[in-house]
């Protein structure tokens, strides 16, 4: 499962520190230098950490920490890091729902173990597979578009997990029935997969007609794209 970190900074020079040091540490990081990029950054990837400046051009880090909170956002982590350094600075944030605070200057190494020890605590949360603003949590069985939740039943939340976490292959037909129906007897046939596809598609597809996620290859099966 990818632990992707998003960097809300708007100093380009901070942003790539932070991503060299996290990426050492086998992290994935995405970037953003805006509050208003930030939300679009955080409804694609689904990161399960925010490093999160204060002072931001528009929507300001503030502004962008309570937006994440809204609608039950809880399970995100999120680390502010911020040239406020006053001690009333840090209980505003902390209460605001940060679940670390931290003060420019800083040193990458010390902030990376910060980010370690927060996600020591809400690690769980990091179990899940995201592609384009597709989020599957299988230890939670839910599924989320952008953040709206969808509702999936059990061979239809089976069959994505299983194509997302083999992104990009080929995938027979038989290989599916294998997966959704391991015991299955010899009367589940081909068109059974064709029928939950279909359903599927009707749910995260912007355009069922013309899939772009769950592609059809002819003659050998279907390919869950990524690119």
């Amino acid at each position: 499962m990818k632990r992707t970190i998003l960097i809300v900074e708007d100093d380009k020079m901070i942003r790539q520190l932070v991503a060299l040091y996290l990426h050492k540490e086998g992290y994935e990081t995405v970037e953003a230098s805006d509050g208003e990029e930030a939300k679009q950054v955080f409804l694609t990837h689904h990161p399960c950490l925010v490093i999160l400046d204060l002072m931001l051009p528009g929507v300001s880090g503030e502004e962008f920490c309570e937006w994440i909170r809204e609608q039950e956002r809880n399970e995100v982590s999120i680390v502010m890091l911020s040239a406020k350094a006053k001690t009333s600075d840090k209980i505003t944030g902390l209460r605001m729902g940060a679940d670390d605070y931290i003060t420019k200057p800083f040193d990458p190494d010390e902030l990376v173990a910060h980010v370690e020890a927060v996600l020591r605590r809400t690690g769980q949360f990091c179990h899940k597979v995201v592609y384009d603003g597709l989020c599957i949590k299988p230890r939670k069985g839910e599924v989320l578009l952008y953040e709206k939740a969808i509702s999936l039943t059990k061979y239809e939340f089976n069959l994505l997990y299983y194509f997302m976490v083999n992104p990009d292959m080929v995938l027979s037909r038989d290989q599916l029935l294998q997966n959704l129906y391991p015991l299955a007897e010899q009367n589940v046939l081909d068109r059974t997969i064709d029928a939950h596809v279909k359903k599927l598609r009707e749910k995260i597809e912007t355009d069922p007609t013309d899939p772009k996620r769950i592609q059809t290859v002819r003659g050998m099966g279907y390919k869950f794209v990524t690119e």
